[in-house]
């Protein structure tokens, strides 16, 4: 009787407790944990180094620790490499910060979008939705073979690699190409 007691604590405790641990996500060899805010998570993927130096480079630091919430498409260190050489040493200069920022912005949605929200605004969209980007861009995306993937405003496509990075203040897709705005 006494264990029966013990266990059925057990399990309401269970079924009560906060669900992190199923919900935490592998990025760039870390654990992201929804409890941590988005920067607290990404300056620990070592697949997002590239990302981090640039929101540092344009200030943007503070804007992404805050309440959000935010939905980040994060490109990864080898996106980042697929832009022209010197394309990034160019961007992080002080003088070039308001491309800089214009550029990473236009890979923030307000909201928190998991990636089942993203589907069923392509299936309520006929095969794509249009979404506007904290740089007031617009960024279009679609299905294609059960995954999600993004077109900028140049046409350039992003697959998203890893869904549904929940943050304490939002949710991280990550991707594979730098998405451009216009």
């Amino acid at each position: 009787m006494k264990k029966l007691i013990i266990s059925a604590f057990a399990l309401v405790a269970i079924a009560f407790a906060p669900n992190t641990f199923a919900q935490t996500k592998m990025v760039g060899g870390a654990a992201m944990y929804p409890t941590k805010n988005i920067i607290e998570n990404a300056v620990n993927s070592k697949d997002h180094t590239t990302l981090v130096a640039a929101v540092k480079a344009a200030g943007l630091v503070e804007t992404l620790e805050g309440p959000g919430p935010f939905t980040v498409f994060a490109p990864t260190n080898e996106a980042f490499d697929k832009l022209p050489a010197g394309t990034v040493d160019f961007l992080v200069k002080p003088e070039n910060k308001a491309t800089l920022t214009k550029i990473l912005t236009y890979h923030v949605v307000a909201g928190r979008l998991s990636a089942a929200d993203l589907m069923a605004k392509v299936k309520m969209g006929g095969g794509s939705a249009t979404l506007t980007t904290v740089e007031g861009g617009k960024l279009t995306v679609m299905e294609k073979g059960k995954k999600l993937y993004l077109v900028d405003e140049k046409g350039g496509q992003s697959w998203i690699t890893i869904a549904d990075v929940f943050q304490s203040n939002g949710v991280i897709h990550v991707v594979n190409t730098v998405l451009m705005p216009n």
